[in-house]
């Protein structure tokens, strides 16, 4: 055989196998993380900047068996090669021999057929990406300068190709594509703004003109203006918004924490609140790694240990699960561990939401079946928490909050901060419209793959006034 034939290379699937074979713990987890990006950002209807990046993460999980227990060490790494890999496993090794033992020990997963795909090269994106969505984008310029208005904003292209390596055999891989685009319209005084986001796999599916006819008339119901005070009104919440909430439900949903009694899923007395009605409607919430247009890892890629996450659960299979069905509370999240404290069914954390069950209504007939005054809103921003236990949220809205009277939006109102906790939303909703993909404005950075419904809420409590845009 030739030395060309024989030659060493940087391949993410030999970089995986040759850090395992380097291990000498008794149990070695390796993740190589190979991403590549494309963006482009524009600014005053201009286009400013574009570019494409690569790179590579490589995660080394080193377990060491003890009189006291499995402890394990974590390093991540970026820009890996092969040279840097000895130095890296042992920075793991040394890791898991300094540690105490791990409280969420439990074996490596095993007995699962390798992907058939592992050892092909990692899948890339391009400005290719943007091929027809840029185009239109440029039309949408050209209109809403027509118009007088400014259009901001940035699209995104991502895709991830995860190789996971483990010394109980495990050889599997996902590839992620993740696109999202968010598009910000100004009136040329700048007192006026109106935001529209999405999310796409692929940005076939993306149509600016849709977009910018949205902004558009957005800003035309921002030209007469009321002013309102804090308090609580009937409001349209619409997808955007219902995802940024249950997200943060969901990530706050772990089973030990609510078996510890320390969240809003906690039963008085003690237990959780599993097998409760926390929905007035037949509402279920559910995620699926598997789901057209929202598909997601279909098993576990845990880089650290967390509330919701394990180490140790690398590689476990993952399945649909519903979180809440027909309004009841059916599982919370929980590793092999918490699964073993609680009593509850194991239940990864899975990387996408979809919430269902209303009507197959519009926000827009939502909104021409209102009757009497309603707030509609664009967006929520900056949410954090305030009281664990209750879920409490605070966070303002942005972008446009409209006046809804008699089926009709008569204009816009002021911004407010809001308090609210997403299971008393829940529990409160009168109605749910027709679930469609969104993009979460608060938490895209993070989740971007969600599908929600409008809900209306009799009484959403508008604490305070807020002097944001």
């Amino acid at each position: 055989m030739s030395a060309a034939a024989t030659k060493p290379t940087d391949k993410p699937h030999e970089i995986v196998e040759r850090a395992l074979d380097l291990s000498r713990a008794d149990g070695c987890v390796v993740i190589a993380d190979e991403q590549s990006t494309a963006n482009l950002r524009w600014a005053g209807n201009v286009l400013t900047t574009n570019g494409v990046t690569r790179g590579r993460t490589l995660t080394v999980i080193a377990t060491v068996d003890g009189a006291q227990g499995t402890a394990s060490g974590v390093v991540s790494r970026s820009a890996v090669t092969r040279d840097d890999l000895a130095e890296l496993v042992r920075a793991a090794e040394d890791a898991a021999r300094a540690a105490e033992p791990a409280e969420d020990a439990q074996p490596l997963v095993s007995g699962i057929e390798p992907a058939s795909d592992f050892t092909d090269d990692p899948a890339v994106t391009s400005s290719a990406v943007f091929e027809t969505f840029a185009p239109a984008l440029g039309e949408s310029f050209a209109r809403a300068h027509a118009r007088g208005q400014r259009l901001y904003g940035f699209a995104r292209h991502e895709l991830t190709s995860s190789y996971l390596g483990t010394s109980t055999g495990l050889r599997l891989r996902h590839d992620q594509p993740t696109g999202t685009l968010e598009l910000n319209a100004k009136s040329p005084d700048f007192t006026r703004s109106a935001w529209a986001g999405r999310a796409t796999r692929d940005f076939t599916d993306v149509d600016p003109t849709a977009l910018d006819e949205e902004l558009a008339q957005r800003l035309g119901w921002a030209e007469h203006t009321v002013e309102l005070p804090a308090g609580r009104y009937e409001t349209l919440l619409p997808p955007t918004a219902v995802a940024d909430l249950l997200i943060y439900q969901q990530w706050s949903a772990t089973a030990r924490d609510a078996a510890e009694g320390r969240t809003v899923f906690s039963k008085p007395g003690g237990g959780t609140r599993v097998g409760e009605r926390i929905a007035r409607l037949p509402l279920t919430l559910r995620s699926d790694p598997r789901e057209p247009g929202l598909e997601a890892a279909p098993f576990v890629l845990a880089h650290t240990s967390s509330d919701d996450a394990s180490v140790f659960d690398n590689g476990l299979p993952l399945s649909a699960t519903d979180w809440i069905r027909d309004g009841e509370l059916t599982h919370l999240v929980s590793t092999r561990h918490s699964a073993g404290l609680t009593g509850l069914p194991v239940a990864p954390a899975i990387d996408n939401l979809v919430l269902e069950g209303g009507t197959e209504r519009t926000l827009e007939e939502m909104v021409a079946g209102t009757t009497g005054r309603a707030l509609l809103l664009t967006c929520l921003w900056y949410i954090r928490e305030v009281d664990p236990a209750t879920l409490l949220l605070t966070g303002l809205t942005r972008d446009g909050v409209f006046l809804v009277q008699d089926g009709e939006v008569v204009g816009a109102v002021n911004n407010f901060r809001f308090n609210e906790s997403p299971v008393d939303v829940l529990g409160r909703a009168v109605e749910a419209g027709r679930t469609e993909r969104t993009l979460p404005r608060e938490w895209g950075d993070w989740f971007t793959r969600a599908a929600m419904p409008p809900l209306r809420v009799p009484d959403f409590n508008m604490s305070s006034v807020s002097k944001g845009v």
